[in-house]
Protein backbone atom coordinates (compact mmCIF):
# COMPACT_ATOMS: atom_id res chain seq x y z
CA UNK A 1 0.00 0.00 0.00
CA UNK A 2 2.99 2.46 0.81
CA UNK A 3 4.65 1.87 -2.41
CA UNK A 4 1.01 2.85 -4.13
CA UNK A 5 1.51 6.16 -2.51
CA UNK A 6 5.72 6.41 -3.13
CA UNK A 7 5.01 5.12 -6.76
CA UNK A 8 2.14 7.67 -7.70
CA UNK A 9 4.48 10.52 -5.86
CA UNK A 10 7.73 9.64 -8.08
CA UNK A 11 5.86 9.89 -11.50
CA UNK A 12 4.12 13.02 -10.66
CA UNK A 13 6.80 14.68 -8.52
CA UNK A 14 4.20 15.62 -6.24
CA UNK A 15 3.41 14.01 -3.04
CA UNK A 16 -0.51 13.55 -3.07
CA UNK A 17 -2.23 11.73 -0.19
CA UNK A 18 -4.69 9.28 -0.95
CA UNK A 19 -6.63 7.75 1.73
CA UNK A 20 -6.25 3.82 1.30
CA UNK A 21 -10.32 3.34 0.76
CA UNK A 22 -9.54 5.48 -2.27
CA UNK A 23 -6.94 3.03 -3.89
CA UNK A 24 -8.34 0.82 -6.24
CA UNK A 25 -6.68 -2.84 -5.17
CA UNK A 26 -7.12 -4.13 -8.73
CA UNK A 27 -4.37 -2.02 -10.04
CA UNK A 28 -2.08 -3.18 -7.40
CA UNK A 29 -1.66 -6.69 -9.09
CA UNK A 30 0.92 -9.23 -9.73
CA UNK A 31 4.36 -7.44 -8.67
CA UNK A 32 3.09 -4.31 -10.43
CA UNK A 33 1.27 -0.88 -9.61
CA UNK A 34 -0.76 0.99 -12.85
CA UNK A 35 -1.76 4.23 -12.95
CA UNK A 36 -4.86 5.34 -15.17
CA UNK A 37 -4.44 8.89 -16.90
CA UNK A 38 -0.87 9.31 -16.28
CA UNK A 39 1.17 12.51 -16.48
CA UNK A 40 4.37 13.98 -15.93
CA UNK A 41 5.72 17.51 -16.62
CA UNK A 42 8.87 19.25 -15.69
CA UNK A 43 11.87 20.61 -17.14
CA UNK A 44 15.45 19.80 -18.73
CA UNK A 45 18.70 20.73 -17.37
CA UNK A 46 18.33 24.01 -19.58
CA UNK A 47 14.72 25.08 -18.17
CA UNK A 48 12.69 23.72 -20.94
CA UNK A 49 9.49 22.61 -20.18
CA UNK A 50 7.94 18.86 -21.22
CA UNK A 51 5.13 17.42 -20.56
CA UNK A 52 3.87 13.47 -21.10
CA UNK A 53 0.53 11.97 -20.61
CA UNK A 54 -0.42 8.25 -20.78
CA UNK A 55 -3.54 6.81 -20.74
CA UNK A 56 -2.05 4.18 -18.13
CA UNK A 57 1.47 3.58 -16.39
CA UNK A 58 2.42 0.74 -14.18
CA UNK A 59 6.03 0.40 -12.06
CA UNK A 60 7.00 -3.15 -11.67
CA UNK A 61 8.70 -3.86 -8.38
CA UNK A 62 11.66 -5.46 -9.67
CA UNK A 63 12.40 -2.05 -12.04
CA UNK A 64 11.80 0.72 -9.85
CA UNK A 65 13.16 3.56 -12.08
CA UNK A 66 11.08 2.43 -15.30
CA UNK A 67 7.61 3.65 -15.92
CA UNK A 68 5.94 1.44 -18.63
CA UNK A 69 3.72 3.49 -20.38
CA UNK A 70 0.62 3.20 -23.19
CA UNK A 71 -0.98 5.30 -25.48
CA UNK A 72 1.78 8.10 -24.96
CA UNK A 73 1.08 12.11 -26.44
CA UNK A 74 3.54 14.74 -24.91
CA UNK A 75 5.41 17.75 -26.35
CA UNK A 76 9.42 19.16 -25.24
CA UNK A 77 11.41 21.56 -26.59
CA UNK A 78 14.61 20.57 -28.54
CA UNK A 79 16.95 22.60 -30.50
CA UNK A 80 16.74 22.64 -34.36
CA UNK A 81 19.04 24.78 -36.54
CA UNK A 82 20.45 26.53 -33.28
CA UNK A 83 16.65 27.34 -32.79
CA UNK A 84 14.59 26.47 -29.89
CA UNK A 85 11.43 23.70 -31.55
CA UNK A 86 8.78 22.32 -29.39
CA UNK A 87 7.86 19.43 -30.88
CA UNK A 88 4.62 17.42 -30.30
CA UNK A 89 5.02 13.60 -29.90
CA UNK A 90 2.61 10.31 -29.57
CA UNK A 91 3.36 6.41 -29.60
CA UNK A 92 1.52 3.52 -28.81
CA UNK A 93 3.66 2.56 -25.81
CA UNK A 94 7.39 3.46 -24.53
CA UNK A 95 8.93 3.62 -21.24
CA UNK A 96 9.91 6.50 -18.92
CA UNK A 97 13.27 6.41 -16.81
CA UNK A 98 12.52 8.08 -13.57
CA UNK A 99 16.54 8.45 -13.08
CA UNK A 100 17.96 9.62 -16.55
CA UNK A 101 14.98 10.92 -17.63
CA UNK A 102 15.05 9.20 -20.81
CA UNK A 103 11.78 8.16 -22.73
CA UNK A 104 11.85 5.53 -25.18
CA UNK A 105 9.01 5.86 -27.85
CA UNK A 106 7.76 2.06 -29.31
CA UNK A 107 5.36 1.74 -31.93
CA UNK A 108 4.37 4.20 -34.11
CA UNK A 109 5.66 7.26 -33.30
CA UNK A 110 4.49 10.44 -34.52
CA UNK A 111 6.56 13.69 -33.99
CA UNK A 112 5.27 16.78 -35.64
CA UNK A 113 8.02 20.14 -35.17
CA UNK A 114 5.85 23.40 -34.58
CA UNK A 115 8.15 26.13 -35.73
CA UNK A 116 7.86 24.67 -39.26
CA UNK A 117 5.40 21.57 -39.20
CA UNK A 118 7.57 18.93 -40.33
CA UNK A 119 6.51 15.33 -39.51
CA UNK A 120 8.52 12.48 -38.45
CA UNK A 121 6.86 8.97 -38.14
CA UNK A 122 9.02 5.97 -36.85
CA UNK A 123 8.84 2.97 -35.15
CA UNK A 124 11.01 4.00 -32.30
CA UNK A 125 12.62 6.96 -30.69
CA UNK A 126 14.49 7.58 -27.99
CA UNK A 127 14.02 11.37 -26.28
CA UNK A 128 16.48 12.53 -23.79
CA UNK A 129 14.58 15.13 -21.64
CA UNK A 130 16.82 15.46 -18.90
CA UNK A 131 19.71 17.47 -21.08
Amino acid sequence: MIAALVAGALFTHQLLWTPISMINMTDVIQNQFKMSGASLAGTDAKGDHFQITAASGRLEYTRPNIVILEKISGHTVQMQNGQKDKISFSADGGEYDIKTKVLKLTGNVNIISRNDGHKLQTPELILRLGE
